[in-house]
């Protein structure tokens, strides 16, 4: 189930470092605002599919409460996550919760999607072996699941940035791949509107 679910949510939407850069390196370059807020252009390539399924939307990263994930187009839908639950949101109504004592996964996928947003390599250590390289005031940094259930569902991860995480390619097992750009980056309490400000 916890594997699944993490797929579900990475869809939405590590000991040592073993290339030349190490983590704190990539993380010297990161800013670490306590909001980050932005768009997000996403396209998933199914295997046995043509055409890839796009979306967009806004997200959030709050430090210390969780992720917001709003895809507005092809269809409204809101995902907030937080260490304690997953909550999905149509309109006004949930659609979805999934709360961590029933769950334990749920704590697992919020650390891997926070590190993933934020790029909080620290956090994705434990799960991940990274591999990166550094140019310059740019990055990048390859993820292998550590765990070997998790490989199962992960091929791999891939994440491109440079003050802020600028890409994230999801590599399934079965060949699924997923793509997402982020742009129109904004940081601090008025990068989030009003409606996103009350959902925490």
């Amino acid at each position: 189930m916890k594997f699944g679910l993490l797929t579900y949510v990475l869809g939405l939407a590590a000991g040592a470092l073993a290339g030349i850069a190490p983590v704190e390196n990539i993380q010297s370059i990161l800013a670490k605002p306590k909001v980050l807020c932005g768009r997000f252009d996403q396209t998933k390539q199914l295997v046995g599919l043509k055409k890839p399924l796009s979306s967009n939307g806004r997200f959030c990263v709050i430090a210390g409460k969780g992720v917001l994930w709003r895809s507005l187009k092809p269809f409204s839908t809101t995902v907030k996550l937080t260490r304690d639950q997953i909550i999905q949101i149509q309109g006004e109504r949930v659609t979805l919760r999934i709360d961590a004592q029933r769950e334990p996964a749920v704590q697992m996928i919020h650390a891997i999607l926070f590190g993933l947003l934020a790029g909080d390599l620290s956090a994705l250590e434990k799960l991940f072996v990274l591999e990166g390289e550094v140019h310059e005031k740019s990055w990048s940094v390859t993820l292998k699941a550590r765990e070997p259930a998790l490989a199962k569902v992960l091929d791999g991860i891939a994440l491109k940035g440079g003050v802020f995480v600028k890409a994230i390619t999801i590599a399934e097992a079965n060949g699924d791949l997923t793509k997402i750009v982020f742009s129109a980056i904004q940081t601090g309490d008025e990068a989030m509107s009003a409606d996103e400000a009350a959902l925490f």
